[in-house]
């Protein structure tokens, strides 16, 4: 499955437009996370352990948005897009979305 943040592939011919494909992931920290966070917090520096999550997380809601657009019957999805949206205190959503659609 082609996957691309563009509107357009080149070379080929869109056909159709299926629709939405979208995958998300709800991920909470941990207290392990937290306390070496706030460690960092003091000595600054990167925090490896949300570096980590977030990048597990962007992975798991790109895979699940391409199952979507499988399941759509899907050649490709075009213009995709990543969110995030706070849940509540420590929780946060990853959305990934673009629009699946045939091609030629």
């Amino acid at each position: 499955m082609i996957v691309t943040t563009t509107d357009f592939i080149p070379n080929k011919e869109i056909t159709e437009i299926l629709g939405v494909a979208r995958g998300s992931t709800v991920r909470a920290r941990n207290f392990g996370s937290d306390f070496m966070a706030g460690l960092k917090n003091i000595v600054g520096g990167e925090v490896n352990e949300y570096t980590k999550l977030q990048a597990r997380s962007r992975e798991q809601a790109l895979k699940r948005m391409t199952d979507d657009a499988q399941r759509l019957g899907a050649d490709a999805i075009i213009n995709i897009r990543f969110t995030t949206s706070m849940i509540m205190q420590g929780m946060s959503e990853i959305l990934a979305y673009g629009t699946a659609v045939k091609i030629k």
